[in-house]
């Protein structure tokens, strides 16, 4: 039997290391906040209270999707008063 041995791809890490990422948008939390992931090497990135870039991590993930259903609840209830406003 064949062992296999999974080794990390260092093509990309080399690319970003020489040309640096290409971070795409892949989540919109809210209007300020969102979630980014470079295309070559998979890196996560998201914006924190300052509005710097920093590393996604579980912590950050868990605050994104509160921040995101808060933000999501907050603009249906926006919307269903607006919606309200302008019957009368």
């Amino acid at each position: 039997m064949k062992k296999t041995t999974h080794k990390p791809n260092l093509i990309p890490k080399m690319y970003c290391g020489l040309f640096g990422h290409d971070y795409q948008v892949t989540k919109k939390v809210t209007y300020h906040v969102k979630e980014y992931t470079c295309n070559h090497c998979k890196k996560q990135l998201t914006t924190n209270s300052n509005g710097s870039l920093i590393e996604l991590t579980p912590k950050f993930k868990e605050i994104n999707a509160i921040l995101e259903r808060i933000h999501t609840n907050r603009m249906e209830r926006l919307k269903e008063k607006t919606l309200a406003s302008s019957i009368y």
